[in-house]
């Protein structure tokens, strides 16, 4: 059983950057991909960005892809999500979660942390 955990959240001021980390414990992680999602108060969670394991391939949300970058360290099974030029509308929990195929759901999800901009 593999589980995730997020960290790195806290608090900035808009324009500044954060830097999370989901790091996996476990058995082995290979995942086809990890995944960063946020929920913020009232709001639906949505889809941040996603990073293939294997190949490293990306994906953003339109509201993200020119601020916020994915990476990853295989040998530490760890992704990192750099979050720069930070908006107010950034402000939520982030979540990190993997999924086994492009074609499955993400199933195993961290608690998440939080994320907060403010002036």
């Amino acid at each position: 059983q593999v589980s995730l955990e997020e960290s790195g959240g806290g608090m900035a001021q808009p324009g500044g950057s954060l830097k999370l980390s989901c790091t996996a414990s476990g058995r082995t992680f290979s995942p086809f991909a990890v995944g960063w999602f946020r929920q913020a108060p009232g709001k639906d969670r949505e889809f941040v960005a996603a990073i293939t394991w294997a190949e490293g391939r990306t994906n953003y949300a339109h509201s993200v892809f020119d601020r916020f970058t994915l990476s990853k360290d295989n040998a530490a099974n760890t992704a990192h999500l750099q979050m720069n030029n930070l908006k107010t509308e950034d402000s939520a929990v982030y979540y990190c979660a993997t999924t086994k195929s492009a074609y499955t759901d993400y199933d195993t999800w961290g608690r998440g942390t939080q994320v907060t901009v403010s002036p």
